[in-house]
């Protein structure tokens, strides 16, 4: 059964985080609209280690970074949908982050095992330096030819 938990609860299970929650590999993002690439992204994920934790960006994020019209579904509904997927344990809902610090805090705080990232993502090097920081380790997954979700809107017609 996966979790669907806000950053202030992962704070409060701190002493039992890990123990409850072994082996992590952290990976996050948008998610707007689900698709196959990101099935097979976190089913590869899952098999880093024990227990896949998602770091699930806020609405207001995702608008930030993919536009006006996004996201398509509320952060609500996107962690919904993605505890649905047998390979995720975890969906940790974020709010809105200003600062780098905000983010790295929480990284430290899960102290995760692994950061799971596609081969080329953009923020690969902030990812490597959390990595670095806390002893983990870097989870690199091939790229994984699809549509992405941009792409996917636009052919829908709704971007």
């Amino acid at each position: 059964m996966t979790h669907i938990i806000s950053p202030a609860e992962v704070q409060k299970k701190l002493k039992t985080f890990r123990k409850d929650y072994p082996a992590i590999v952290l990976a996050g993002g948008c998610f707007d609209i689900l698709h196959i690439g990101h099935v097979r992204f976190l089913r590869e994920a899952k098999q880093l280690g024990k227990t896949l934790v998602i770091l699930l960006e806020s609405d207001a994020t995702v608008q930030r970074i993919k536009g006006e019209q996004r996201p398509y579904f509320t952060q609500q509904e996107r962690a919904e949908m993605l505890s649905q997927l047998r390979s995720v344990d975890v969906v940790i809902c974020l709010p809105e982050m200003h600062q780098d610090q905000e983010y790295i805090d929480l990284v430290k705080a899960i102290h995760p095992t692994v950061i799971a990232v596609t081969e080329g993502d953009s923020s690969l090097p902030k990812k490597e330096e959390q990595a670095a920081r806390i002893g983990a380790r870097m989870g690199i997954i091939s790229h994984i030819e699809t549509h992405s979700t941009s792409s996917l809107a636009q052919l829908l017609g709704v971007d």
